[in-house]
């Protein structure tokens, strides 16, 4: 599956990582999965690496549908979620500009861009230097 996710207790962060050509159909079933995980949590922050994506199928439709599903699930109990794309490469600008439009006029999730590591990790006050060092460390 080109998207796979690992939740980070300590930090409260939730890592995706996209590969290769996304299919939104993945991306649906790799949330439903994240949504029954038993550290699953309502308000967890939200990283995710488009460093590795050479596209997207198009599929608007079924974005509308798991932006509306990533909304309910994320509001919780009144909880806002932080989600930083890290998008180093023009495809992955190109596509982070369209998941931030899709957010537009959705409450309780605060989604931004960033083009390094480094500034990506510091928008969501993590003191690692890099991604490898925060994987590494969350075990």
């Amino acid at each position: 599956m080109p998207v796979t996710f690992r939740i980070l207790p300590k930090h409260g962060l939730v890592y995706v990582r996209y590969e290769g050509q996304a299919r939104l159909t993945d991306t649906t079933t790799a949330f439903a999965a994240y949504t029954v995980h038993p550290e699953f949590r309502p308000g967890q922050k939200q990283l995710v690496d488009l460093s590795a994506i050479t596209g997207w199928d198009g599929d608007f439709l079924e974005l509308m549908k798991i932006q509306a599903q990533k909304a309910e699930a994320f509001r919780g109990v009144g909880a806002q979620t932080m989600m930083v794309y890290y998008a180093p490469t023009r495809t992955s600008l190109d596509l982070a500009k369209i998941a931030l439009q899709s957010w537009d006029g959705l409450d309780g999730v605060i989604t931004l861009v960033q083009q390094s590591e480094l500034g990506t990790l510091a928008l969501l006050g993590l003191a690692e230097r890099s991604f490898e060092q925060l994987l590494q460390e969350a075990g």
